[in-house]
Parts: structure tokens; C-alpha cells; sequence
């Protein structure tokens, strides 16, 4: 009789001491955002996409169709309509290059999906096809990093020559760091642009760029400094030059990045780059401000611009780089 008993309760006691289980139509709806990431060609990059998936969770009420482009810009534009015709509630996209938008953002706009911009800018007739742009004024950190050569060379009589490394070309930020280093060498009869060479944001890359340049010269090239335009183009600068005997540093070549991240810095703190220039990647969170702003009719700014900040290595210490959260 106890046996029986036993086993009756045990039948029974699961289905009783069970968490109830919603049905699925009570169950609250998650929002559909889909993310279009330009690629992962760089540690920034490796940040912006983090900060989405840590931002856009199921917990917070988010459902988030991410797709990685792998720097191709015909993969954008192929993911922004597949977002369109899942019906997402809004499309957050990372531009690849500045041009070729229009179209497919006309299509968006069509089916009442808004778009939001991260990190770089773009170039489009009807500025209403995106909602705003979330990023960096990358003008601005390239005045700022053009200030900070023009103090350190203020007093060198001699030629200064600058060895240029590019990112992706046709892209917002190359355009404006670009535009602010050419800007100052027309300024300066003593500065010499000694190439420009384009790393496309990608260590390899400039590592294979800058060792074909610096091998090709008919005797190692005077370089007083090298202005690339983010972290991933410096590293494999500096593994060129010093490949071929340079010391980077402030008694040998002067190294100007971007970005700012972990180990950025970390070469900025053992002198190796002599000015870092803050990209902030951790982006998420006011995307998802403006999305909500959005959702509930508001109006957001057109574009709201990181507050981000400079590094010499007198500015750093080892503690402060490991609390960074890229």
C-alpha cells in the first residue's frame, strides 16, 4: 500500500510543483532590431559589435538579427532588405563607405522601418532615409591629432616627413583623419607627405603595405612620423619598421593612432605610439536610447558625436588600461 502510494505521488507531484508555463501567445513579445556590421577587421570593431550583443539580449526585451558583412558593401545593402522583409522594428546599420546608400535605405523608409547610423556617416540626397547617426567626428580627431604634431615639430626647422597609412577608403573616417592630415601639410612648407598607403583598417594589411613601400625605397627613408588611422594600421606599421631596424618612440618615429583600445594603449604606456586619439566603440546603450525615443514618437537629434578624449604615454598608467572595457 505504501509503494503505491509512493509511486502516486511521484506521478503526480510534477505536474502539480511544475512552474506554469505561459501559453506562448501570453508570453511578451520580444523586439526585432537587425544589426548590419560592416565587418571585424579591427579591435574597434570587435568592441561596436560586443556592445550590441551585450545591449540587445532576449533579458532585455530583444530579439537581434546580426549580420557580419565582412567589409563588402553589397552584403549590407543584401542584409538591409532581408531585415526589411522579416518586418524588423528598426535596422541599425554600421556603413561601410559614405556612397551607394540611397536605394536600398528609400526601401526602408517605404516599409516604415527606421535606420539608424553607427560610427561612420554616409552621403545620401534625402537625409530623412536614416533617423540619426550615433559615432565620432572624425574630422575633429584629426584636427586634434594634427595639433599635437604641429606642438611636437613646432620648433624642427628641417623637413618633417610623414609616412601616411589609410583605412578603408571611401569611408567617413578615413575621409575626415585624411582630410585633416592633408589640410595640414599644405599649411607647412617644411612637412613631406612621404606616401599614402592604404591599410584598409587592417593589421595585415599595412604590415604587407608598408614593408612592399619600405623595401622598395633605394635606401631606408628618414621617417620623423606615421600618422595611421587606427589601431590595427599601426600595429603592423610598427612590426614594419622595426622589421627594418626603426625605433618608434619619441627618439626615433613618432606613431599617431586611433581608437584608443586596450592594447592600443598598452603600446601608447611603453612608448611605442606616441599619441593615441579615443574612438569610443561602446555604442550600444544610446542606440537603444534613440530606438526607444523613436518607438515612442519622439524626435531624436541627427547626430550625437562620443565624447572621447587624448593619450601620450605620460597620461597612462597600467591600472588605467586594465579597467577599460576594449
Amino acid at each position: 500500500m505504501k509503494k503505491l502510494l509512493v509511486l502516486l505521488l511521484a506521478l503526480c507531484l510534477p505536474a502539480g510543483c511544475a512552474p506554469k508555463q505561459l501559453p506562448e501567445e501570453e508570453l511578451p513579445a520580444l523586439t526585432v532590431i537587425g544589426v548590419s556590421q560592416m565587418g571585424s577587421e579591427s579591435g574597434f570593431r570587435v568592441a561596436n559589435s560586443q556592445s550590441i550583443h551585450t545591449t540587445f539580449t532576449e533579458e532585455a526585451g530583444y530579439r537581434l538579427l546580426f549580420e557580419d558583412a565582412q567589409q563588402k558593401q553589397d552584403n549590407q545593402i543584401a542584409a538591409i532588405r532581408k531585415f526589411i522583409q522579416q518586418q524588423v522594428e528598426c535596422i541599425v546599420l554600421m556603413p561601410l563607405c559614405v556612397t551607394g546608400w540611397d536605394s536600398v535605405l528609400e526601401e526602408a523608409k517605404a516599409a516604415g522601418i527606421p535606420v539608424i547610423l553607427v560610427d561612420r556617416t554616409i552621403q545620401v540626397e534625402d537625409e530623412s532615409l536614416y533617423a540619426a547617426h550615433i559615432g565620432s567626428d572624425f574630422q575633429w580627431e584629426g584636427e586634434q591629432a594634427v595639433g599635437w604634431l604641429e606642438e611636437t615639430f613646432r620648433d624642427t626647422a628641417g623637413p618633417v616627413n610623414i609616412l601616411h597609412i589609410q583605412g578603408t577608403l571611401g569611408s567617413s573616417a578615413q575621409l575626415g583623419r585624411s582630410a585633416a592630415l592633408e589640410k595640414a601639410i599644405d599649411r607647412h612648407e617644411n612637412w613631406t607627405l612621404l606616401a599614402q598607403l592604404n591599410g584598409d583598417f587592417i593589421q595585415a594589411k599595412t604590415y604587407e603595405v608598408a614593408a612592399q613601400w619600405l623595401d622598395s625605397q633605394p635606401a631606408p627613408p628618414e621617417i620623423h612620423a606615421v600618422y595611421c588611422e587606427n589601431d590595427n594600421t599601426a600595429f603592423g606599421a610598427i612590426q614594419a619598421l622595426e622589421e627594418r631596424g626603426y625605433t618608434c618612440g619619441p627618439e626615433g618615429v613618432r606613431i599617431v593612432s586611433f581608437d584608443a583600445t586596450c592594447q592600443g594603449l598598452t603600446y601608447c604606456l611603453e612608448g611605442k605610439i606616441s599619441l593615441e586619439v579615443e574612438c569610443d566603440p561602446m555604442m550600444a546603450p544610446l542606440v537603444e536610447e534613440v530606438f526607444q525615443l523613436l518607438k515612442e514618437g519622439g524626435t531624436p537629434d541627427k547626430h550625437y558625436y562620443t565624447q572621447e578624449r587624448l593619450f601620450t604615454p605620460e597620461d597612462l598608467t597600467r591600472e588605467f588600461i586594465d579597467q577599460r572595457a576594449y
